[in-house]
């Protein structure tokens, strides 16, 4: 099951914020793909947010466009910023990159967003957002995830080694 941006920032409009805002906050990002031979590759991209959906682009015959156009599944990890700290969190969007060939669609995106021309286009489909954050006070991780179908789930994990180790399972704000 997929779903689209706007679907997922009616779903979950608060993690659907802090998530575009991770990824707004920097310009340069890290995506995954499959090579031809089954391995990961890792690229940087550019996104963007438009009319509901978010976008990939890339130059054409790049090695993550054609990845892309012959496998559609990534993931992408939103820039963490400078230093340690990760603040506002580790953002990460896992689905499906649709190769746009419409001209039409082409055209309203280059006139948005004016990229270098020509490009590749991709419309993400959701499969997966996680956003995970250290509650240092608490010395807890703290997972929030959603996929599309269900509701967002949160989980706080305590301790540094695998014996003290607890997990909660809690829905997260909406």
């Amino acid at each position: 099951m997929t779903t689209s941006w706007r679907d997922f920032e009616t779903a979950q409009p608060a993690l659907a914020n802090t998530m575009r805002t991770r990824f707004e906050a920097f310009r340069h990002h890290i995506l995954a793909t499959i090579r031809a031979d089954g391995s990961p590759r890792t690229s940087g991209i550019e996104v963007t947010f438009r009319s509901g959906e978010l976008w990939l682009g890339s130059m054409p015959a790049a090695r993550k466009s054609r990845d892309l156009r012959r496998d559609p599944r990534f993931a992408l990890s939103a820039n963490p910023g400078p230093g340690t700290d990760m603040a506002g969190g580790d953002v990460r969007i896992a689905g499906f990159a649709r190769w746009v060939d419409d001209p039409a669609t082409q055209a309203r995106f280059a006139e948005q967003v004016q990229p270098p021309e020509p490009f590749d286009l991709f419309r993400v489909e959701l499969t997966e957002i996680v956003r995970t954050t250290v509650d240092e006070p608490a010395e807890e991780i703290v997972l929030a995830s959603w996929r599309p179908g269900y509701s967002a789930v949160r989980l706080q994990r305590r301790g540094n080694n695998s014996a003290t180790i607890h997990e909660t399972w809690a829905r997260a704000n909406p």
